[in-house]
């Protein structure tokens, strides 16, 4: 067990993750804390008392039979199920330890039936849904999107999954079947560089918060907007590459097997099971890639925004959350 972070008092510094986030490692285990699959079967009464341990620790209120360790499993569900800028309740879909079980019956369905036009429409649709509602859910700051932009984002990241998989569809009938399997993951990654963006898209017109040390906004930035994003939409084609690669290699060798070729039908369920082992260790190692409290110098902020900063202290880095 890693040693957790203390002041001076010896008390918990909940402000910090448990874990060292300027290394990989760290971050990673962070990451499985957060995307545990388990913490979505917490009730709501569960939530509720883990935000209100959390609360009472901060203020010095816990009860006091109170141990470390029931102050961080508190903190684990309080991170899982809120949002950590402003502090509201996800909803349930959207929240990162959801991410395990919804995208492994997506995916699964999108790599079984990804041959006729109607099957790749309906899922490609579903998947573009979820990741609309997760993108909107898990967005940096408290920046809150019109309608308009809601449904402009949503249609543009179907429209854009749709065209290159039903594109790429037509373009490898010629080729061997193996090459058809990975026509999803290339829609995929190819909407993830639309939807991100355009569910984010008030964060890069209007910037986030950017943030002393100490945590404190010192003003708001499209710079480091587009960091974040950038950064969230790399991490997120990245934690689809291996299920979505993977598997398929592994389903193409499977169904030329006896007892395949006897049961076709396993064909979903055994593909669907592979994606689940695989995302539960890819989406936190890649959410991992980029700190999620990630820094970015002065210097390369807007002009206005530097001279907004130095007149009220003489730091050379800022911070920023960069989104899931």
């Amino acid at each position: 067990m890693a040693e957790a972070p203390k002041d001076a008092d010896g008390r918990l510094v909940l402000d910090k993750p448990r874990w060292d986030q300027k290394t990989f490692e760290g971050r990673a285990k962070h990451f499985l804390n957060v995307t545990d699959p388990r913490n979505v079967l917490a009730t709501a009464a569960q939530l509720e008392a883990a935000k209100k341990l959390v609360e009472q620790y901060r203020l010095g209120l816990e009860p006091k039979e109170t141990s470390d360790e029931d102050v961080w499993q508190a903190k684990k569900l309080f991170d899982s199920a809120y949002h950590p800028d402003t502090g509201n309740l996800q909803f349930l879909p959207g929240r990162m330890s959801a991410q395990v079980p919804m995208n492994m019956m997506i995916t699964g369905a999108m790599l079984t039936f990804y041959k006729t036009t109607p099957a790749v429409i309906f899922w490609q649709w579903v998947n573009q849904s979820f990741n609309a509602l997760v993108n909107y859910t898990n967005r940096s700051g408290d920046a809150e999107l019109s309608t308009n932009m809601l449904l402009k984002a949503y249609c543009s990241a179907t429209g854009a999954a749709l065209t290159v998989a039903l594109g790429l569809n037509t373009l490898v009938k010629n080729f061997p079947p193996i090459v058809g399997r990975f026509v999803p993951f290339a829609a995929v990654a190819s909407a993830n560089c639309v939807n991100i963006p355009l569910m984010r898209q008030r964060e890069l017109l209007h910037g986030i918060p950017v943030l002393d040390a100490d945590g404190n906004k010192v003003g708001e930035s499209k710079i480091a907007a587009k960091n974040a994003v950038g950064m969230t939409v790399v991490s997120r084609i990245v934690m689809a590459a291996p299920g979505m690669s993977l598997c398929p290699l592994i389903m193409n060798h499977l169904e030329k097997k006896a007892f395949m070729k006897k049961s076709p039908w396993l064909a979903s369920p055994i593909q669907i099971g592979l994606v689940g082992i695989v995302l539960v260790f890819a989406t936190p190692l890649c959410c991992a890639i980029f700190p999620q409290v990630s820094s970015i110098s002065v210097d390369k902020l807007e002009p206005e925004t530097q001279e907004m900063i130095r007149k009220k202290t003489d730091m050379t880095k800022v911070y920023f959350n960069k989104g899931l």
